[in-house]
């Protein structure tokens, strides 16, 4: 194992520290806890990383978001015409400028919205979800409920999954609720996973697949932060009751209902992107002026430690930490962005996948008002202590997505 593995090995074992120091390092963590976090995380990393047959897979899951994005484009090209990938009607001067997000990109989650409706109408994905749920429990002894919406957040929305457990909300344990939450933003959904795979495919091979491993390896880090963070109710006291009900009368219902929600979170994607954009740019013409700083340099700054322990080359965590930063104020679409466009050129093949696996959540400010809101309306009996975990899930959220990161920086060479 080279140098810089295992200084990723020891940046894990130093933010699962972090993750007990930022808690108070309160008694009652569980051994089978951070035995069953670490080998989970590590394990899955291995596994999703190294086996060529999962690996394969991928190959067909880039295939199958490729195809995606065509189908995508045959429609916005009829509906938007040139500004939705039509042939242009003039010569572009430079290259790249006909690209626009909202018509070209953001329009997948219309079509990944419809057909993931369609497939948990089909009891394709409660399949699944199952089957992640009764390893969390087995392998970190969290309850059913609480298992199920970590298991879900791999593959929908930070507040669709708790939605699917909504009749457990209100008896979680404390405990439970903050893996809930932490597991929100520390994974992202289907939707947007599609969306950020297009988006990095020009400096990321096979990104699709990458993200969806990120996600998958985010579930057991998620848990193992939280219950870091928060120990105690581990075993909870809602064991076995995390089926989901069905939500669709028929197929075409799924399709419609579907696309509905898709077209809501097209919207709300767009709203948040020019609101906190701005409002970021807002902040950043005060404090430059006077300090000469952005919130974006400040952030990446503080969290320059994090991406050392990620295992990262001292020469490159200015960059990684600048990245992190950006996630954290902004969003982890906008990071992806600026990687795309030419942050990935600083660093090396094994920083750039670091990077990728750690910026894979929701952890950033906007999501946890999203979050707060969600969980609030579908338990308001909760409410209180919904929004007094807020701030704690967002900064144990991002210690679980660099954990995310440390863990393939232990498994990758340089």
């Amino acid at each position: 194992m080279s140098a810089v593995q295992l200084q990723s090995l020891a940046g894990l074992v130093g933010l699962c520290l972090l993750a007990w120091a930022a808690g108070g390092f309160r008694r009652g963590v569980s051994p089978r806890v951070v035995l069953g976090g670490l080998i989970g995380t590590l394990g899955l990393a291995a596994l999703l990383l190294h086996v060529p047959a999962l690996r394969a897979g991928f190959s067909v899951i880039g295939g199958a978001v490729e195809a995606l994005a065509r189908a995508t484009r045959s429609g916005t090209a009829l509906v938007f015409g040139y500004l939705g990938g039509a042939p242009l009607p003039f010569v572009e001067t430079a290259p790249g400028s006909s690209f626009i997000l909202f018509f070209q990109a953001l329009p997948l989650v219309l079509v990944v919205g419809a057909l993931s409706a369609v497939l948990y109408h089909w009891r394709v994905l409660p399949v699944i979800v199952r089957g992640l749920a009764a390893l969390l429990r087995r392998g970190l002894g969290l309850g059913g409920a609480a298992g199920f919406a970590v298991a879900a957040n791999v593959f929908v929305g930070m507040v669709e999954a708790p939605l699917l457990i909504r009749h457990w909300l209100a008896r979680l344990t404390q405990s439970e609720l903050f893996v809930v939450m932490v597991a929100g933003l520390a994974t992202i959904s289907g939707n947007t996973l599609v969306v950020y795979a297009l988006v990095i495919a020009p400096v990321v091979p096979d990104a699709a697949g990458q993200l969806l491993t990120a996600s998958l390896i985010a579930a057991p880090a998620a848990v193992l932060a939280a219950l870091l963070m928060r120990p105690g109710g581990a075993e909870g006291a809602t064991g076995g009751g995390g089926e989901a009900p069905p939500r669709y009368a028929s197929t075409m219902e799924a399709l419609v209902q579907g696309t509905a929600e898709g077209l809501q979170l097209l919207f709300g994607i767009m709203a948040a992107l020019i609101v906190f954009v701005a409002l970021v740019a807002l902040a950043n013409e005060a404090l430059q002026p006077l300090f000469g700083v952005s919130l974006q340099q400040i952030a990446g700054l503080l969290l320059r430690p994090l991406a050392w322990l990620m295992g990262v080359p001292g020469e490159q965590a200015a960059t990684v930490a600048a990245s992190l930063g950006v996630k954290l104020v902004v969003n982890e679409f906008v990071a992806y962005l600026d990687f795309a466009r030419g942050g990935a050129e600083a660093l090396d093949a094994r920083s750039r996948l670091i990077l990728t696996y750690a910026l894979c959540g929701f952890a950033n400010i906007g999501s946890v008002g999203i979050l707060m809101g969600g969980l609030s309306s579908l338990c308001p009996e909760r409410r209180a202590e919904v929004v007094r975990l807020g701030l704690p899930a967002l900064g144990c959220a991002t210690l679980a997505s660099c954990m995310v990161g440390a863990a393939v920086g232990v498994l990758t060479p340089p």
